[in-house]
């Protein structure tokens, strides 16, 4: 249930709203807009359908929120929803962000030369995998803390943020002393465990869709972080497995579109995972950032042919920078930067 308070409504009338809320067993979550203030309120629906919030002082209406993921929803927050990613770097705004880097880490130097060069081409994000779920358990698993220390020290020397992927509850706290933003990834989209802890950390969260994920469960994972506090989250399309062979998975393009119209999280693509092929990445790029995506996350290695991990989806920096070009173009058409 979501109450609108009104324009004019003072502090100690939404702490009274608030301290009711509490004794009936009710989780408040505050948004404020830049012309609304709104509380949604989450839990036992029983109360919320009894409970006559429309009569509090300050309150100017109270809306039901009809959709299963409640703060995720466009009902709790109409406006897109931006997120500071750090000093006047911020995703869902006008300018769409690029994360670029390895899918593994693999050295330091390898590392920092990557780095370097998706920097020099307009990357604001650095990517790279320290810890690394594989389908076979003989392949390269990462670097763990060490592959994290890279990143952390060459991310500073650059002034890039950082991107990695967290897959234990139990490593949320490691994780978060070395990268600016935790990524969640396809296989654990549905961890709930990894989801309520992520929803208690106060760093920005990447959650991925399932391999197989509806939108509908895709935004009810996403709903876990929220209820927990944590609203600084992005959703990220990477392609769903279907009966088609030719690419690794399938690029759903229409869900930029879908979760932009059911949500207000910042939507961005992987153009590498959907498509598996290096040579259909900056198609895909483009598609995406047409499409109206926030921000793009790009495999980039500067010898595929040595890379331990997805070297046949990653870019050449020279194919990088291609890339980035070709965005811009399209960005520009749309009313939009990189």
């Amino acid at each position: 249930m979501i109450v609108v308070l009104r324009p004019d409504a003072t502090q100690a009338q939404v702490d009274h709203i608030l301290e009711k809320a509490s004794q009936l067993g009710l989780k408040p979550h505050i948004s404020r807009g830049v012309q609304k203030t709104i509380i949604g309120f989450i839990g036992p629906e029983d109360v919320l359908r009894v409970t006559p919030l429309d009569i509090f002082p300050g309150v100017e209406q109270v809306i039901p929120v009809l959709s299963p993921y409640k703060l995720v929803s466009r009902e709790f927050k109409s406006e897109n929803s931006i997120i500071n990613l750090s000093g006047d770097i911020q995703l869902g705004a006008q300018r769409i962000i690029v994360m670029a880097g390895p899918c593994s880490i693999e050295s330091y130097d390898r590392l920092r030369s990557i780095a370097q060069q998706v920097k020099s081409a307009g990357a604001t994000v650095l990517r790279g995998g320290a810890f690394k779920p594989r389908t076979s358990p003989y392949d390269f698993q990462g670097l763990g803390e060490e592959g994290l220390k890279y990143m952390k020290a060459i991310g500073e020397e650059f002034g890039l943020l950082t991107i990695t992927e967290v897959m234990d509850p139990r490593d949320v706290e490691l994780v978060s002393r070395y990268v600016d933003i935790l990524q969640i990834g396809a296989r654990n989209m549905q961890n709930y465990t990894l989801l309520n802890e992520v929803g208690q950390s106060s760093k920005v969260v990447m959650l991925k869709r399932g391999l197989s994920a509806t939108i509908k469960e895709w935004l009810m994972s996403a709903e876990y972080i929220l209820s927990n506090g944590n609203f600084n989250v992005m959703l990220c399309e990477r392609g769903i497995r279907t009966y088609e062979t030719a690419t690794r998975n399938t690029l759903d393009i229409n869900a930029v579109g879908v979760v932009k119209e059911k949500s207000h999280l910042p939507v961005i693509v992987d153009p590498s995972h959907s498509t598996g092929r290096w040579g259909l990445v900056r198609p895909a790029a483009r598609a995406s950032v047409a499409a109206g995506c926030d921000g793009l996350i790009v495999e980039v290695h500067d010898a595929p042919e040595e890379a331990y991990s997805d070297g046949s989806q990653s870019l050449l920096p020279e194919n990088f920078e291609g890339l980035m070009a070709e965005v811009r173009t399209i960005a520009t058409a749309i009313g939009r930067e990189v």
